[in-house]
């Protein structure tokens, strides 16, 4: 599972470890951790403070570790630059969900309507059946 990490030198033994910020879910996103380090030897060549991201296994061993600057500029690129993401932007995204939410109950009380008068229509041929039998 990918992460992304800070390098941090331990002050007590001097090893470099890695504080787990966040890790990527299997949906693509990305969830925030608290409080977890893990040890490593292979660290050597990058220097204390260094965002990095590491590829874990199961275990929480390293397979794969590179520098993340790149991988965050990206994301800078992609959602800080060019007024992508602005206020504005973000007041009309939550305007569409609002809409969309308001289309989707309407429907929802709509259907509940209809399922509602399919009973009452369904009652009401039962009721016509059992007459039918009883002047039978």
């Amino acid at each position: 599972m990918l992460h992304l990490a800070q390098v941090k030198k331990n002050p007590n033994s001097g090893e470099m470890e890695l504080l787990l910020l966040a890790r990527q879910t299997p949906q693509n996103l990305w969830e925030i951790i608290s409080d977890e380090v893990i040890s490593c030897k292979i660290l050597m060549g990058f220097c204390d403070g260094v965002l990095v991201l590491a590829k874990l296994d199961n275990n929480q061993e390293i397979l794969e570790l590179k520098e993340a600057k790149d991988w965050v500029m990206g994301l800078v690129e992609t959602y800080l630059t060019n007024g992508v993401i602005t206020p504005e932007w973000v007041e009309k995204e939550q305007e569409k969900v609002e809409q969309w939410r308001q289309e989707i109950t309407a429907k929802s009380l709509d259907l509940t309507r209809r399922q509602l008068e399919l009973e009452t229509q369904k009652e009401q041929l039962q009721e016509l059946e059992g007459k039918l039998r009883n002047q039978e």
